[in-house]
């Protein structure tokens, strides 16, 4: 499996078929030099016998292509997670919506986050928390069976006077059932990716100061700032065009 790769152990496995190799190579010079001098130096009356020379040029044989395998196991891996790298590449620059608790907040741009109610609940709170644990805004979420969406935009308070800073906050979706039970729902939010990182063979895409691995990824769109903009170059390119000239073929004369 590829999460069973790593990159300690890929670069060890690649050392050691080098290893292999050159004591290989070491080794079968040695065996022909030591040939040779048999081969030289056997009695004509009582030859070397060919069937164990037969068996040891054999063994030599199986080594090489055991190493040859070893060496395109390694090359195989490395390609592998080299393709891995690439995906991760593609989500940079996106606003990808994953499953996390985490949220990277810029200062600026609002942060949707998702959540599901498998069941009527009697009361419904969105807590976000600030890194050092503390409550920074509350409202009271939807209470019907379905998947809920909620946006926060930064604002500490219900009039948005004031507003986040910059930097991780964490969201906390507290339901109670009509029976006072309580229970948290699984959150989805969403953050621009800055790039990746590749930490024994997972791929993690870096959003905020947050490592997230791409398996957690739901969906990734092309921000809106980055949408309008090209809208508005498109719109721009249009008005900037010449105005067509009339065909004067199809036109009538003047009266």
């Amino acid at each position: 499996m590829v999460s069973d790769v790593t990159t300690t152990q890929l670069i060890q496995d690649a050392s050691d078929t080098g290893r292999q190799r050159i004591t290989f190579a070491e080794d079968f010079t040695q065996f022909l030099n030591l040939l040779t001098l048999q081969l030289q130096n056997q009695d004509p009356l009582n030859p070397t016998d060919t069937d164990k020379l037969t068996d040891q040029i054999t063994q030599f044989s199986q080594v090489e292509q055991q190493i040859n395998t070893n060496q395109k196991l390694d090359d195989l891996l490395s390609l592998q997670l080299a393709s891995l790298s690439s995906v991760g590449l593609g989500y940079v620059g996106l606003n990808a919506s994953y499953l996390s608790a985490d949220m990277a907040f810029d200062g600026e741009t609002p942060i949707t986050i998702t959540y599901n109610l498998g069941e009527v609940a009697a009361d419904s709170t969105i807590n976000i928390y600030d890194e050092t644990g503390e409550l920074v805004y509350s409202e009271r979420g939807e209470t019907s069976i379905g998947q809920k969406k909620f946006v926060w935009d930064g604002r500490l308070d219900a009039d948005g006077t004031e507003f986040a800073g910059e930097g991780t906050y964490t969201v906390s979706v507290d339901n109670v059932d009509p029976d006072g039970q309580t229970s948290r729902s699984q959150t989805v939010v969403t953050g621009i990716v800055r790039g990746i990182e590749n930490q024994n063979g997972v791929v993690f895409l870096l959003i905020g100061e947050r490592a997230v691995p791409i398996s957690n990824v739901i969906n990734a769109s092309v921000p809106d700032t980055v949408a309008d903009t090209a809208a508005d170059n498109t719109t721009t390119e249009d008005d900037n065009s010449e105005p067509t000239e009339p065909d004067e073929t199809d036109g009538g004369s003047d009266v």
